[in-house]
């Protein structure tokens, strides 16, 4: 059985929830470790605040990629068909050519960090139509001013946004930005029991 992804409890959590969603999105409940939460929450909210407090600022990037290298770890052990790959710099865009879009494509999740107010992570689950279905941890209720970007409640399995291609690439502090090329980073993920390949399927690509 799955279960519903879900939403962080403080302003700091983004990244351990965006972490622990990508795995409720790839497995069942029933195969999930107890290693793979314990493992994720003692190892993000690593930085400290301006007043030296503890996990005020979030997660590191370090962490991330920490986190990513021990999932692809874990996954060879044989507890978890988990599968992982820690992406950076100009690698990290959306785009039909692009690593983010062709893991999406074949049943895999990407976490991104991006602007939303300030730095936060989100969860990508799939494409349709030059769109990205999101999960983003951060509840809100009230419609976006732009438009095009549509807030849902309808698929708790799998996304609350879908945002078109264009947000994503640009290089400033705006709205789902990834901002800097030199400063992105994403976090790759897949169930190697679901992955899809050339040899499971046909066309995968956009």
């Amino acid at each position: 059985m799955k279960s519903p992804l879900h939403y962080q409890l403080s302003e700091y959590d983004c990244g351990p929830t965006t972490l622990l969603n990508a795995i409720s999105f790839l497995f069942e409940r029933e195969e999930i470790p107890p290693e793979i939460i314990r493992n994720i929450m003692l190892y993000s909210l690593d930085c400290y605040g301006s007043d030296g407090s503890s996990g005020k600022s979030g997660t590191s990037c370090m962490a991330m990629m920490f986190l990513c290298n021990w999932l692809q770890g874990f996954g060879k052990t044989g507890k978890l068909s988990v599968s992982g790959n820690y992406l950076t710099g100009k690698s990290v865009y959306i785009g039909s050519d692009s690593a983010i879009n062709d893991a999406l494509c074949r049943g895999g999740v990407a976490v991104i960090r991006l602007y939303y107010d300030m730095d936060h992570y989100v969860l990508l689950t799939g494409v349709e139509d030059k769109k990205i279905r999101m999960f983003d941890p951060y509840f809100q209720t009230e419609p976006f001013e732009q438009k095009d970007i549509l807030l849902t409640q309808e698929q708790p399995f799998e996304y609350n946004r879908i945002v078109p291609f264009l947000y994503f690439n640009r290089q400033s502090q705006e709205l789902y930005a990834l901002g800097k090329t030199e400063e992105r980073e994403a976090v790759l993920l897949f169930n190697e029991k679901t992955k899809l390949t050339a040899d499971k399927t046909i066309e995968y690509f956009i």
